[in-house]
């Protein structure tokens, strides 16, 4: 089966991707952060997608489908999602492209949304294109650890994340015993609260930072902002950053807003840039779904992926 990263791309999409490349090179620089610069950047609709994540169905997972997955002992209500990729193969590991959603309940004035539910991730299928990764988006629990959390994680105003923490955990112990998921090669990705958690609740505690190789922030960054959860300062952020260490870190945003984060870790923590990578969809929505369109941003978050496997 040919590979959808290798799809030809139409003669009018690609004039689209040219034009959001353009956007992405001219608009750099050209004005300060913290300002309104929407109007510098395109609108996401401007671009024809052109992948659809594939819709959840019941049953086990297997190469190809994506389907809700419930870690043993755990509450129907909690339920992750795993897509296996086409070319799963029992005989060998793959990588693991774990996501986490954004704040449910989200709407702005340029009509993007946010349910804060792990089906309505996209970010892992645009990036793999459904190829060589499997794909886990997992979800926020309640305090009890017996239903979704769709702002934030655990309960206010404590927000305590060790429900989510042993869920995530547990997912992830499953799918390297159970369907061939390589603990070596473990991406954690997030938009917006996601963003915020692979950091927040990644870095957590020990026994959850040490689970992966890389990570993939889009749209904020923890410690750069005051949130409504507990320890979300900076200095409470640092601490975690000890558990970083030298990994590998994409950071993405909308517009302008990664310079906000590179200015924030070039003041905070200069030693951690060297494995730092910052960049802007090319858009100006707060919206995950650039990534299923063909642009110069998805490219280039390819390439680095790609990376990760080696």
């Amino acid at each position: 089966m040919k590979s959808a990263l290798k799809r030809r791309v139409r003669p009018a999409a690609a004039m689209l991707f040219v034009a959001c490349g353009l956007w992405l090179r001219l608009s750099a620089g050209s004005r300060g952060a913290g300002q309104d610069v929407s109007a510098e950047w395109p609108d996401i609709r401007t671009v024809p997608a052109d992948m659809t994540v594939p819709a959840v169905e019941s049953g086990a997972p297997e190469a190809g489908r994506r389907v809700f997955y419930l870690p043993e002992g755990f509450h129907q209500k909690t339920a992750s999602v795993v897509r296996l990729p086409d070319n799963w193969n029992r005989s060998k590991r793959h990588p693991i492209f774990v996501e986490l959603p954004g704040n449910g309940g989200y709407r702005d004035s340029l009509g993007d949304e946010c349910t804060g539910r792990p089906e309505d991730c996209c970010l892992g299928y645009g990036l793999t294109a459904g190829q060589d990764w499997i794909w886990v988006c997992l979800p926020f629990l309640n305090e009890r650890g017996d239903d979704l959390a769709l702002t934030w994680w655990g309960d206010a105003p404590a927000y305590r994340p060790e429900a989510t923490l042993a869920m995530w955990r547990q997912v992830i112990s499953e799918i390297c015993d159970r369907f061939q998921g390589d603990s070596a090669g473990i991406v954690l990705a997030g938009f917006s609260r996601g963003a915020i958690a692979c950091s927040a609740l990644g870095l957590h505690d020990e026994a959850t930072a040490k689970l992966w190789t890389a990570f993939l922030p889009c749209s904020h960054y923890d410690g750069v902002r005051q949130w409504p959860f507990a320890n979300s300062d900076r200095a409470a952020a640092g601490e975690r950053f000890h558990r970083l260490g030298q990994r590998s870190q994409l950071i993405m945003g909308e517009g302008r807003q990664t310079e906000e984060t590179r200015r924030f870790l070039e003041g905070a923590y200069p030693d951690r840039l060297g494995a730092v990578t910052t960049m802007s969809t090319g858009f100006r929505n707060h919206s995950d779904r650039w990534v299923l369109r063909p642009c110069e941003a998805r490219a280039r978050a390819r390439v680095w992926l790609r990376r990760q496997q080696m």
